[in-house]
């Protein structure tokens, strides 16, 4: 595959197909979006508790209201993949694969945060994870391959 070289910024655009690869990075967007809006359902689950009276702590507020907004980069960093981006590309299949463990690894440690809200941010970071897998199928292996591969 043909690479190209834009700007200054040094970022490496790949022609994309119209194929199995951009029906690829259409899903994992999608499920970047499922992320995020699990993210804000999350959220007014954090605030609904918080006015019935019951403990909600810091923790629980910071991460509820940030895991919203880093869908919203993750977003950004699929739909510049999508363009064709590598470094980009890149960018996405490490946050996929970082965020689920780094999310559901701090829930799991004891104290942090109740277990019904450690069950609902990894119900939200599946979407994540399934991007994960998504990027490390053999068509985006393929549109995006290793530096000194293509």
């Amino acid at each position: 595959m043909e690479t190209t070289q834009h700007g200054t910024s040094g970022t490496t655009r790949l022609p994309l197909p119209a194929s199995r690869a951009q029906a690829a990075l259409t899903s994992a967007r999608r499920c970047v979006v499922l992320f995020g809006a699990l993210g804000c359902v999350a959220l007014a689950g954090v605030a609904a508790v918080a006015g019935t009276g019951h403990p909600v702590n810091t923790f629980m507020w910071v991460r509820a209201v940030l895991l919203p907004l880093v869908a919203l980069v993750v977003h950004r960093t699929a739909a510049a993949a999508a363009r064709g981006s590598h470094r980009a590309f890149d960018r996405l299949r490490t946050l996929s694969a970082v965020l689920p463990v780094a999310i559901v690894g701090v829930d799991l440690i004891p104290g942090v945060c109740p277990p019904w809200y450690a069950a609902a941010q990894t119900v939200c970071v599946l979407p994540v994870a399934a991007v994960a897998y998504l990027t490390r199928r053999p068509a985006l292996r393929a549109a995006f391959p290793a530096p000194g591969k293509g």
